[in-house]
């Protein structure tokens, strides 16, 4: 999913807030992100203007807002479409006798009172939110040698997602 591999970009900049930019290697290789695959994402988030690009070799990708004002439901909006779909927002016209039934469907309206939730849940889960939730399992993972093996070889498990 690409708002998946987004969502991890952003996280990586934001845990690099206000340090200049990063390259798309470095993000790449932290968040075990195809490199190609990364720049598209990337270029998506620049268009809409959640990530700038400086140019030059001391150039890459930052935030161009504040972790906190940035939330996943924006990710996932810019990388694929709002998580409401067009046909939910904008219902066809009614019959000829006047009654929407397509307004009246049950499973139309359970898919859409789904998808305002999941939306609910994305717009109010900022990165900043998301970036300290990754921290605190960072610091347990390394607390926590895997099962069975000795703790240096845990910590060579202990990847970042």
């Amino acid at each position: 999913m690409r708002s998946d591999y987004g969502a991890h970009a952003v996280i990586e900049l934001a845990r690099r807030y206000g340090q200049g930019p990063v390259q798309c290697a470095e993000i790449a290789a932290s968040q075990k992100i195809p490199e190609a695959y990364l720049d598209q994402l990337l270029s998506g988030l620049r268009r809409v203007g959640i990530v700038r690009s400086v140019r030059g070799p001391h150039g890459g990708h930052e935030l161009a807002r504040d972790p906190r004002q940035l939330t996943l439901g924006d990710i996932v909006t810019a990388l694929e479409g709002p998580v409401v779909p067009h046909e939910f927002v904008h219902s066809p016209s009614s019959d000829a006798e006047g009654s929407d039934w397509w307004a009246a469907c049950a499973v139309r309206n359970a898919w859409l009172e789904a998808a305002e939730a999941s939306q609910h849940m994305l717009d109010r889960t900022t990165i900043q939110d998301l970036l300290e939730q990754q921290v605190k399992i960072r610091a347990h993972r390394a607390q926590q040698p895997a099962e069975g093996m000795p703790a240096p070889a845990a910590a060579l498990l202990n990847t970042d997602h």
